[in-house]
């Protein structure tokens, strides 16, 4: 989905800044439209983001999110830097919307916009993009993490999740044979 994207459009310098953050944070699309530069704080070891409010968190108590720096050109630290440098703001929303003709506007995107740029990322990956939403990087993110061997616990704190049941509905079978109970007897 990634490498199908430009490096000079602002659209594409967003959009990857949108992606890479939202599967690195788990976020709701709704949160990722809600954020503002404000949320987003460098640090030596990569980025905190300040979740001020989520649909678990109606009373607006945040949480924190860490980013490390990622290992890879997929770092959405980086990607996140080079929209803000783009941007050229201090405050204010951090996702905004371009008009066709690649203008930034004042105005925050809408969590539609978010599920808009994911299918149409993987649309031009070469792939329906009927299965997939703004939803897919918060699924995608907690059925990555739990297949790398992270504990329930550690996605947890990522995703806001208060019990293990409620995780598990986001940990899609990928790999059945991966790991399977039955390769261990064999």
């Amino acid at each position: 989905m990634l490498d199908q994207l430009g490096h000079q459009r602002p659209k594409d310098i967003r959009d990857r800044a949108l992606l890479l953050l939202g599967f690195a944070t788990a976020m709701r699309r709704s949160e990722l439209a809600a954020l503002n530069i404000d949320d987003i704080e460098f640090i030596p070891r990569g980025m905190m983001v300040t979740l001020c409010r989520s649909k678990t968190d109606q009373e607006g108590q945040g949480r924190k999110i860490a980013v490390p720096f990622g290992r890879t050109r997929y770092c959405p630290v980086t990607a996140v830097k080079a929209w803000l440098e783009l941007l050229g703001r201090t405050s204010g929303a951090l996702f905004v919307c371009i008009n066709k003709h690649g203008h930034i506007l004042e105005r925050r995107i809408s969590g539609e916009a978010v599920s808009l740029v994911v299918k149409s990322s993987i649309a031009n990956a070469g792939y329906d993009p009927k299965s997939f939403s703004g939803h897919s990087l918060r699924a995608g993110f907690a059925t990555s993490a739990a297949h790398a061997g992270a504990s329930a616990y550690k996605i947890k704190q990522t995703t806001g999740h208060r019990t293990d049941s409620s995780l598990s509905r986001y940990i899609r079978d990928t790999d059945l044979f991966t790991d399977a109970a039955i390769s261990r007897l064999l």
